[in-house]
């Protein structure tokens, strides 16, 4: 049996009863693209597999690679990716059609990860992620309160968000110190989400507002908007970077573009927020 690494943030996930609902969230069906990220000791490619028929597993730790193998053989069409999936080009591997993405992700690289993901959305159906518990509450997060910030907007921008199922730390070996959550996130249709020619001003919108969330957004986003121009965007300039609504950022960045400030200012980034 392998031994965890720590390194790779490794916990494998062991508890039948929440494979067997992760499975069910998920439905897999034959003849769907499957894509699982950080497979581990087969948990989750196993029943997938079975389900489905063929799964492409992405892995970064050669020694868990030919065990996986072993356990699929005979079960189902299994292609293992050896590789970081921060590399992957998801948008080249659904050779386009559209792609099932699941995995138990590292903690420690779990946003690194998202955003990732969000840039091939439209080679993308759906998402069903294991991650911890309070990353999954920021990504959910409505405006006005703490938990708020970055990572939920610019995910409820691009994805639909669904908290599915708590997971205890017992569910895993080592157990982690937190609780976990499998979150299920469906890309929206590409007339839903905003434009691509504003993406670098979405974020550096979103960056500076929640990097400086104590202060106003007139002195948040200094350098970018004044206050006349987010006045004219609709928002009060004397509010909080937490209580806009993700529409509103995309409004915000609109001004900016328009304003041909540049996207790539100097702010605080703070992608925890």
């Amino acid at each position: 049996m392998p031994r965890p690494k720590k390194h790779y943030g490794q916990h494998f996930l062991h508890e039948r009863s929440v494979i067997g609902r992760i499975v069910a969230a998920i439905a897999p069906q034959p003849g769907d693209r499957l894509v699982e990220i950080g497979p581990g000791e087969g948990a989750l490619t196993i029943p997938l597999l079975e389900a489905a028929g063929r799964l492409t597993a992405i892995e970064l730790d050669r020694e868990l690679i030919e065990p996986l193998r072993a356990r699929a053989a005979g079960i189902g069409a299994l292609e293992v990716i050896h590789a970081d999936v921060l590399d992957v080009d998801f948008t080249a591997l659904a050779q386009g059609g559209k792609l099932r993405l699941a995995g138990n992700l590292p903690y420690y690289v779990s946003s690194p990860i998202l955003f990732h993901c969000l840039a091939h959305a439209d080679a993308i159906a759906d998402m069903h992620f294991m991650l911890q518990k309070e990353v999954v509450d920021r990504m959910a997060a409505a405006p006005g309160g703490k938990t708020y910030g970055r990572l939920s907007v610019m995910l409820q921008l691009a994805c639909r968000v669904e908290p599915l199922l708590r997971v205890a730390p017992g569910a895993f070996r080592p157990p982690p110190g937190v609780d976990s959550m499998v979150v299920r996130l469906t890309p929206l249709p590409a007339a839903q989400r905003p434009d691509p020619a504003l993406t670098c001003h979405i974020e550096a919108v979103v960056r500076s507002a929640f990097g400086r969330r104590r202060k106003t957004l007139a002195n948040a986003l200094s350098g970018l908007l004044d206050a006349d121009a987010i006045r004219a965007a609709g928002i009060d300039p004397g509010a909080r970077a937490e209580t806009v609504p993700p529409p509103g950022f995309v409004t915000l960045a609109r001004h900016a573009a328009t304003a041909g400030l540049p996207a790539d200012a100097e702010v605080v980034d703070n992608a925890g927020a």
